[in-house]
């Protein structure tokens, strides 16, 4: 049983479906026909909306009232999957294909951060940094975790390096590292006509190894490896399927 209060289940529940959707509390707001601010206290666990309220809010976003309100014990919920990895690796493209094959919905936590700042990844690191982009990764991420409804989640390249989040990850979902070699990823990045975020940078393919380089020992710590040199998107569904199942 959920020993929290209500009004922090509520906002969990209602932070974590909003983040599943990527869709902005304005948005929402829109949709529910509910105010900006209310949604806002929601959120931040300090309302006691109306039921007509909370009817408007579940069917926003796409739940019901006894979902939003009273979350499934722990032990019956199953975990939600991490894909990590630098990118090319193929977190988006297997996030998708085992989503489909789990009925589970698929998050892109660079989608959800933008979401939730109002501004492009890029920007968010351009005018405030590294670590506000990760605290808001942080906030975003143990919202998705602590859903009732499990989803597979495209991480970040740099998530492993944010110890707190590393840690919760690892703690309340199924990690998965889709490893690849520094030569594989510069190709698919290549071809997927993307070279973020070293363009013009003439040690691009050096930088890019040293970050492999960097990361990867950290990569190591998920929980499951899957060498997606070695197999293809539907092996690799298939080795994380079996591992939830184990």
């Amino acid at each position: 049983m959920d020993a929290r209060p209500a009004s922090e289940v509520l906002a969990a529940r209602a932070r974590a479906l909003r983040h599943a959707r990527g869709e902005t509390l304005r948005a929402v707001a829109r949709r529910s026909g509910l105010s900006l601010r209310l949604l806002a206290l929601v959120e931040a666990g300090e309302a006691n909306p109306t039921l007509s309220s909370l009817v408007d809010l579940a069917r926003a976003l796409g739940a019901d009232v006894v979902d939003l309100l009273r979350p499934e014990p722990a032990a019956t919920r199953s975990r939600p999957v991490a894909l990590v990895g630098l990118r090319g690796a193929g977190k988006s493209t297997v996030g998708r294909r085992l989503a489909d094959a789990l009925g589970w919905g698929f998050v892109e936590a660079d989608r959800l951060i933008e979401a939730e700042a109002g501004l492009s990844l890029g920007a968010l690191f351009e005018l405030h940094g590294a670590a506000h982009v990760r605290g808001i990764e942080a906030r975003v991420l143990a919202d998705v975790v602590a859903a009732d409804d499990p989803a597979v989640i495209a991480t970040g390249g740099g998530v492993v390096t944010a110890p707190t989040t590393w840690a919760l990850l690892q703690k309340r979902a199924l990690t998965v590292w889709l490893k690849a070699t520094p030569q594989e990823h510069w190709d698919r990045v290549r071809a997927q006509g993307d070279e973020r975020p070293m363009a013009a940078r003439s040690a691009a393919r050096a930088e890019l190894d040293a970050l492999w380089a960097a990361r990867a020992p950290l990569y190591a710590e998920a929980e499951l490896t899957i060498d997606t040199s070695l197999v293809d998107v539907e092996g690799a569904v298939a080795a994380v399927r079996a591992r939830l199942q184990a």
